[in-house]
């Protein structure tokens, strides 16, 4: 496992109580300095970018000619590391206030598609996994709050599966779902098998641990890309679900990237969160996808698990899946009867074990003692830069000389749950 990414954030994240919805920068607004019209900008890189390879991918592709649906909380068109980016989107909630996907009022969207595929600008080092692919927004939700989800502009399986299939029909070869449920329900498999017939790889997150164990979807459909997030060391934390549909995982912790009217902003200092390591693994699909066009989905997803940095190459475990995605290494694959690990869509062939099964990777116990009862609804607080004493080694954010600060993470859920 290549070194951390980051050293460690002292800071409190505070997550909401249901797994569909993530906390938006008005949650955070009266606590935090990351709010719309306080624009600051962050002087480090992405932490990371370092784990997943961006430099040596970016020698080969940088994800150009290929299309991201972020089917979620709509994307704000006005950030800078996100206008050139986006090239439309809808909007599915019918609340008026998202015309062409374009209007975040959570939050979570737009922090999601910085990860895959922010620009860079001139007073920032933000940047995506995929800077130059680009990204389609897909609005499914407006917010989680009781009021919202009574007027029905909350999220729902429903919506969500629309969104999917939308997606797909616009042609986007990555869709990134960042929300997941614990019902199986049949409209998002549905939804997964559209995409999938259609040329589209569908990311979904694994689920943050809120007390729920076992199987979320439409992650656990079967041409998903299911994904975990491992900590800012590579690790596997009980902050996450673990399952049978976990597939990779992905950076999900202290986690740079764009905010809502608030230029940059670092989220999830405490304990990773599986929305943004989907959006990394999205934009490490829309890498691969960029240098392979002719392959499939399957293929795609193929590359990534059999080159995913694992403990044991032979056998996926429920806690990391395959292992933490490599661009690169799957960018260059060439696959033949010598890789290990995971079935190669292509041939059917499924790789003799080198050695037995091993025990499943111990995961690092959650650091805040709330995380298992909640999950990324509104934030909370966050522990102030003079008392932390060492942020300044992972990021120092510019404009009035403000502290950084963390700002929605979330996993959502659909109504009803």
């Amino acid at each position: 496992m290549r070194r951390a990414a980051a050293a460690a954030v002292t800071g409190l994240v505070a997550a909401g109580l249901l797994t569909w919805a993530p906390a938006g920068p008005a949650a955070a607004a009266t606590t935090t300095g990351c709010e719309p019209g306080n624009v600051q900008w962050a002087e480090q890189t992405p932490p990371a970018l370092d784990l997943l390879q961006a430099e040596l991918a970016w020698t080969v592709t940088r994800g150009g000619g290929v299309l991201v649906a972020v089917v979620d909380s709509g994307v704000d068109a006005s950030n800078a590391h996100l206008t050139d980016a986006l090239t439309g989107g809808l909007d599915l909630v019918g609340d008026g206030l998202g015309a062409n996907g374009y209007a975040d009022l959570h939050g979570h969207g737009t922090a999601v598609a910085g990860t895959i595929a922010a620009r860079e600008v001139a007073t920032s080092k933000v940047v995506g996994l995929a800077p130059e692919a680009r990204l389609l927004s897909v609005r499914v939700f407006a917010a989680d709050d009781e009021k919202t989800r009574e007027a029905g502009f909350g999220p729902s399986a429903a919506r969500l599966a629309e969104g999917i299939r939308a997606a797909a029909d616009a042609g986007a070869q990555v869709i990134a779902v960042a929300m997941s449920s614990p019902d199986e329900d049949p409209a998002l498999a549905d939804a997964v098998a559209y995409a999938d017939a259609r040329g589209s790889l569908v990311v979904a997150s694994a689920g943050n641990a809120a007390g729920d164990a076992g199987v979320r979807y439409p992650a656990a459909a079967p041409a998903a890309l299911g994904v975990t997030a491992v900590d800012a060391a590579g690790r596997g934390t009980s902050a996450t679900t673990h399952g049978p549909h976990v597939r990779v995982a992905a950076p999900g912790q202290q986690v740079l990237t764009s905010a809502v009217g608030a230029g940059d902003c670092l989220y999830a200092q405490q304990e990773p969160r599986t929305s943004f390591a989907t959006g990394y693994a999205a934009g490490a699909a829309a890498l691969v996808a960029a240098a392979h066009p002719d392959e499939t989905p399957a293929q795609w997803a193929y590359r990534l698990e059999a080159t995913a940095v694992r403990p044991d190459p032979d056998h996926r475990d429920d806690v990391v899946g395959w292992g933490v995605v490599q661009p690169y290494e799957a960018i260059v694959l060439v696959p033949d009867a010598s890789i290990r690990g995971p079935v190669d869509p292509a041939t059917g062939r499924t790789p003799a074990p080198v050695r037995p099964a091993v025990a499943a990777p111990q995961v690092r116990p959650s650091q805040d003692p709330w995380a298992p009862a909640r999950d990324m609804g509104a934030f909370v607080a966050v522990l102030a830069l003079g008392a932390a004493g060492v942020l300044g080694a992972v990021v120092a954010l510019r404009t009035r000389r403000q502290d950084p600060t963390t700002a929605p993470d979330e996993d959502t859920e659909p109504a009803g749950r």
